[in-house]
């Protein structure tokens, strides 16, 4: 179970550490996005809270109530994620909603490592 969950974990901090890094360097496809949901002036929290949830994610590896924080926390971002697209009217929830279930996986895993 550990194995799933250090992959898991690992290749979704750098995929959130990747976007991150995108909103940062204002990446023109994330400028756009955040235009579109209304969300553009939140650029820097938003990577912030990525590069925390990565963080979170990795270090949790190695003290597991940190990992399950991390991945719920995720789980309530791409929530979020989800609500801002659909409140925009934007119907395009597919990369948010699949990111969605990858979080609720890390926190699951996370969980199930630590108590078998």
């Amino acid at each position: 179970m550990f194995v799933a969950t250090l992959v898991v974990g690992i290749a979704f901090a750098a995929l959130l550490t990747v976007s991150a890094v995108g909103k940062l360097k204002h990446d023109p496809k994330q400028i756009k996005t955040l235009e579109r949901v209304g969300a553009a002036r939140l650029r820097p929290m938003l990577a912030f809270l990525e590069l925390a949830g990565a963080a979170g994610l990795l270090v949790g590896l190695l003290w597991w109530p940190l990992g399950v924080a991390a991945g719920v926390g995720l789980v309530l971002y791409f929530a979020g994620a989800i609500g801002a697209h659909l409140r925009a009217g934007d119907r395009m929830i597919l990369p948010p909603a699949v990111l969605l279930v990858v979080s609720l996986a890390a926190a699951a895993l996370r969980l199930a490592s630590a108590v078998s």
